[in-house]
């Protein structure tokens, strides 16, 4: 039987010229497939002009270029774009593209579905369908650039479209650890898309052993989702809690490594009679003193589904203040989204939670065709 071919886009820069030297390529052509597999609107192999046809039809034989064509499309009233993708096997997964001040940060998925639990999430209610692929990880950011090139959005190159790369969408990131670092690894390399360590960050609910390898493994921006100080609370919210409890987890982050000006990102979602006392503000800000942190405040996103209600404006505002007079960095952020279901705690697939009119799809490019920002794209 024929072997399939294999999907370029799953593979690191290192790993691509293994491939092409076992089909006999000369090893320096791999940077050169590297840099087109991932041009935004490549879908073959048949534009690559710059290499000889014999070289273009033996990749053509072998292998494919991965990638994903969104199913839907949604735009909120505040800019924001959320992309449905249905996978090969059924499975959806959604990403988050969020435009502010000239700048667009891309809110990642790195599993379809979750097996983390977490009450307040509607990922969860959809429970762990699987962990995506590294070519499904890093096609996000490609369909998000050529979103981008399509609807007029103008820079100077392909990499300076999407200006910071965020893990917190559906999964749980540091769960599907090797996918995930190889598709860092492709993200981050400056043959591909060149993203600097300062503009990715990954989120995590807390995996302690996992944080561990991440410091070890890539340099990267570390947000971890706490949302509680306190076991028995966090123990409600969040089942992950009860094999790592706080005080582990933050121990965890006090020995990570972290390069010079570099915090950890601890969110917090403020859920109205839970977590939002100014007692919680105290003890939160007693528990990460030592850490070089800011922390996010989010309000929470209400759902017909779930139990829980957000904090009140004059409850966030004085939960605020108790962390600023303790001497931590803080930061009310505001939600994106929620319109079309793409804030945080709201990502899910189709039918578990409300559809909206504006739901489009987006064209497929004629075969061969590459889009083409102004500019050099690489």
């Amino acid at each position: 039987m024929k072997p399939a071919p294999t999907d370029l886009t799953n593979l690191t820069r290192s790993q691509l010229t293994e491939f092409c030297q076992g089909l006999g390529l000369p090893p320096s052509r791999a940077p050169q497939v590297f840099r087109w597999v991932h041009r935004p609107g490549t879908r073959d192999f048949s534009g690559m002009s710059a290499m000889k046809r014999a070289f273009r039809e033996l990749l053509a034989k072998h292998a494919v270029i991965g990638r994903l064509e969104p199913a839907k499309v949604e735009r909120s009233r505040d800019g924001t774009v959320k992309f449905a993708f249905r996978l090969d096997d059924g499975a959806w997964v959604e990403s988050v593209l969020i435009p502010a001040e000239g700048r667009h940060t891309l809110c990642v998925s790195s599993q379809a579905g979750c097996a983390m639990g977490c009450r307040f999430c509607l990922t969860a209610g959809m429970g762990f369908q699987r962990n995506l692929t590294p070519s499904e990880i890093v096609n996000q950011i490609i369909t998000a650039q050529e979103y981008m090139i399509r609807t007029g959005i103008v820079r100077p190159t392909t990499r300076q479209l999407i200006d910071n790369l965020v893990f917190m969408g559906m999964g749980e990131p540091l769960a599907n650890y090797d996918n995930l670092i190889a598709s860092l690894r492709i993200l981050m390399d400056g043959h591909g898309h060149g993203f600097t360590e300062r503009r990715v960050t990954v989120s995590t609910c807390g995996l302690v052993p996992k944080i561990k390898d991440l410091g070890r493994d890539v340099r990267v921006n570390l947000a971890v989702s706490l949302h509680a100080v306190d076991d028995a609370t966090r123990n409600r919210l969040m089942p992950v809690n009860r094999t790592c409890g706080v005080d582990e987890l933050l121990r965890a982050c006090r020995e990570h490594p972290l390069s010079k000006r570099q915090v950890i990102f601890f969110e917090y979602l403020l859920i109205k009679g839970l977590n939002d006392s100014e007692s919680d503000a105290r003890k939160l800000a007693d528990k990460l003193q030592g850490i070089p942190c800011r922390v996010n405040l989010l309000q929470y996103n209400e759902s017909d589904s779930l139990p829980y209600r957000s904090s009140s404006e004059s409850c966030i505002a004085a939960f605020k203040g108790i962390l600023g007079a303790a001497g931590i960095r803080v930061l009310v952020r505001n939600s994106r989204g929620a319109d079309i279901a793409a804030a945080c705690g709201q990502l899910a697939a189709p039918g578990r939670r409300r559809e909206t009119a504006e739901t489009r799809p987006l064209p497929r490019p004629p075969r061969g065709h590459t889009l083409q920002p102004s500019g050099p794209a690489w």
